[in-house]
């Protein structure tokens, strides 16, 4: 009796032993996915904290009405369309009177971005009454004067190693020391299109053309998947095409998203003809993507509502289509939104059909409507992460952040709906 007793005490501390470590495992792989998940974190944001400031360059700038507006009209397309070069050379040249040399001006005047041009011309047009004057006006540097004024070009490296020249660093430490340098929040990134140019990129197109694929793609993948969640939970009969039925919807969650942009290649833009690169056909391609989703979250939380309110309403005389839309459709509607917006969120994510529909060109404006030529903000990472430009780095993990918000919004909103109009019962 008493071995059977000292056998049984082995085996049970034995027991609690593996059942330790499986808890340590456990533990240990929960801390590895979150160290992984804060290097993660961490990695992006180190690099593109830096993205949302902006050098700028003070300049004296003399708006000389020859060069501006010889006509004097004042009308906007002239100015806008002026060559603003001689101004910012002329302003520079008050800074540096020995930089006499043409070669020597035209390095010089790399320091500021070529944007810097355009950037006066939009100062004219929206004020006019600076043709006369003279300004001291903050205009955007170059990429290489910002990226050495973030510390991310070594000036301790041999200067055929870097495209910012010794000569470059002393010019630009010279308006340093004389104030006309300084860092500004960098709106630009926040309220332009695409540029060649890594200071003058934004992602307001980008993400005009994603809000716009969203919205078409919630327009249709949110009442079809309702509907067809409901008809396959409320009312179809259980036989073998409804089966058949379910079995596809469950393949088609897990199909691959590119076969989703394939498709859309095929159908939408070869054989309807509908324009390329735009976020109608986006949305579509996301809708068919995200309808799996929303019907399988439907479904499921269809099936959660208990059966006595159907019973219930039956019992006092409601039909069945009264039934499912005055009761049951309402009771459930909050978990339907919320798998539709975790749907949505993927769907903003997602790059690869997308690319197969053309939406990866290099677009400038600012997409108007759901028929202009778009991309979309993971699309334009993918574009600014291919660059071989040094500056466009620091923009693609400021464009993820900006995208890993938007997608953090959206689960929260999701949440908060869940909690705000969910049911006990």
């Amino acid at each position: 009796m008493r071995d059977l007793t000292l056998n049984t005490s082995a085996q049970m501390q034995k027991r609690h032993r593996k059942e330790t470590r499986f808890k340590w495992y456990g533990r240990i792989a929960i801390l590895l996915s979150l160290a992984f998940l804060v290097f993660m974190f961490a990695a992006i944001l180190l690099r593109g904290m830096s993205a949302f400031q902006q050098t700028k360059i003070g300049l004296d700038i003399s708006f000389n009405e020859q060069v501006i507006d010889p006509a004097g009209t004042r009308d906007p397309g002239d100015m806008a369309r002026a060559n603003y070069k001689p101004l910012i050379s002329a302003g520079l040249a008050e800074v540096f009177p020995e930089v006499t040399e043409r070669r020597e001006k035209n390095q010089l005047y790399k320091l500021i971005s070529n944007g810097g041009m355009f950037e006066l011309g939009q100062m004219v047009v929206e004020n006019p009454e600076l043709i006369g004057t003279k300004q001291t006006i903050w205009l955007s540097a170059s990429s290489e004067a910002d990226l050495f004024m973030k510390g991310k070009i070594d000036a301790k490296v041999e200067e055929e190693l870097r495209r910012f020249k010794d000569r470059d660093i002393a010019w630009f430490n010279t308006l340093k020391d004389q104030g006309k340098i300084k860092k500004k929040f960098n709106t630009t990134f926040f309220k332009s299109g695409d540029s060649r140019e890594p200071e003058m990129a934004g992602i307001l197109g980008a993400a005009f053309g994603s809000f716009f694929s969203l919205l078409v793609c919630f327009v249709i993948s949110f009442p079809l998947g309702i509907l067809t969640a409901v008809y396959l939970e409320e009312f179809a009969k259980k036989n073998r095409i409804t089966d058949l039925i379910e079995v596809n919807i469950n393949n088609l969650a897990a199909v691959p998203s590119i076969v989703f942009g394939l498709l859309g290649l095929s159908i939408f833009l070869n054989f309807f003809n509908l324009p390329r690169s735009t976020p109608l056909v986006g949305g579509i391609v996301l809708a068919l993507m995200t309808l799996p989703t929303i019907i399988i979250a439907s479904r499921s939380i269809l099936r959660s509502v208990p059966q006595n309110i159907r019973d219930a309403a039956l019992g006092l005389g409601a039909s069945k289509t009264q039934t499912t839309f005055h009761h049951v459709v309402p009771l459930a509607m909050p978990g339907m939104l919320t798998g539709t917006i975790l749907g949505m969120a993927r769907a903003l994510g997602e790059t690869a059909p997308l690319l197969m529909i053309g939406m990866v060109a290099f677009i400038v404006d600012i997409p108007k409507g759901i028929t202009d030529v778009a991309t979309s903000l993971p699309v334009q990472i993918f574009l600014w992460a291919d660059s071989p430009e040094k500056g466009f780095v620091e923009r693609t993990s400021a464009a993820i952040i900006v995208l890993l918000v938007f997608l953090v919004l959206m689960n929260l909103f999701a949440v908060y709906l869940r909690r705000r109009m969910e049911r006990r019962w």
